[in-house]
């Protein structure tokens, strides 16, 4: 099994990214649109990115405030799909404040995401592509919230 690992710094307080990581509505201003669903094992976000993939079903485990959300994978999906590979995997945001470097801008605190997916299928056709994706994803991330109201 594999991990897929990225870390982001965010120009922006922790508890701004943890805002941004653990509401349906939050989750949909970087990612997809989620919708909450709460069942017998918990709360469970879905999102649907199409009719090849069908819906993704991630059941939030933890949510330690400012400092790491997780969810688990707990939907099924086509071979075709790039999510075929996530089933079981779980998502973890780890938050830390730091100060930024000197090539960053110097004395300001930013918010560092720490991501890993993780039980990934290391033999996936797909890892790749979803390594990749996940990087984008986290950038549009490290943008809404740099760019939304303090």
């Amino acid at each position: 099994m594999a991990t897929i690992y990225h870390q982001v710094w965010v120009n922006a307080p922790v508890e701004k990214v943890y805002a941004a990581l653990t509401s349906a509505e939050a989750i949909g201003t970087w990612w997809d649109k989620q919708t909450p669903v709460q069942t017998d094992e918990g709360l469970v976000l879905e999102h649907n990115p199409g009719p090849e993939h069908g819906v993704v079903k991630l059941r939030v485990v933890k949510q330690l405030p400012d400092k790491r959300i997780e969810w688990e994978c707990v939907s099924m999906h086509p071979q075709s799909s790039p999510a075929f590979g996530w089933p079981g995997t779980h998502i973890m945001f780890d938050l830390s404040a730091r100060k930024a470097p000197t090539w960053m801008g110097g004395a300001e605190t930013m918010c560092v995401v720490d991501f890993h997916q993780t039980n990934y299928s290391d033999i996936s056709p797909f890892f790749g592509f979803n390594n990749f994706t996940w990087a984008l994803i986290l950038q549009n991330l490290k943008q809404a919230v740099e760019a939304a109201p303090s």
